[in-house]
């Protein structure tokens, strides 16, 4: 095999590696989200509409497409969700001041003191999850053979 090759596989490796821990990462971050969602009563979909309203615009209200860019879904979806978490006491929609027709939603007390409890949750887990981020941390990897492997890597070293 020549150099060149030898040195491409090896930075597609080391490049298929990174992806695959910031996937990892991203990963547990959203499971503690999840989980933590729900310990405060609320569904994941529920927080993430709450953090879309009162932290993707600048004024603490959203549109249904501000909402839908947000959540990365189409104003249908977002438009059951904000419906199903005004029913809970989680928001308040209202229709727009210039245009009717649109529908401005905006967080109730109820809302904004469960999601500033979520957000305190988060902080420290975002803290950990940057440095994830910047690091492979050690794993314990068991075959299905009940072999145990152990991979360590940090980046910047070989191997």
């Amino acid at each position: 095999m020549g150099k060149k090759k030898a040195k491409r596989e090896q930075k597609e490796k080391e490049t298929m590696q990174d992806l695959a821990w910031f996937r990892y990462n991203l990963r547990r971050f959203l499971r503690f989200s999840e989980k933590a969602a729900r310990a405060c009563g609320v569904t994941p979909q529920q927080h993430q509409l709450m953090l879309g309203i009162a932290g993707f615009t600048e004024d603490g209200r959203a549109t249904i497409s501000d909402l839908a860019e947000f959540l990365q879904e189409r104003n249908n979806s977002v438009v059951g969700l904000v419906e199903r978490a005004a029913e809970s006491g989680l928001v308040r929609r209202r229709p727009g001041e210039t245009d009717r027709r649109q529908v401005v939603v905006t967080l109730t007390p109820r809302g904004k003191e469960i999601l500033s409890t979520l957000t305190e949750l988060h902080h420290e887990e975002v803290r950990r999850v940057k440095a994830g981020f910047l690091t492979r941390p050690q794993v314990k990897l068991e075959c299905a053979g009940g072999e145990r492997l152990s991979r360590v890597r940090r980046r910047g070293q070989n191997g």
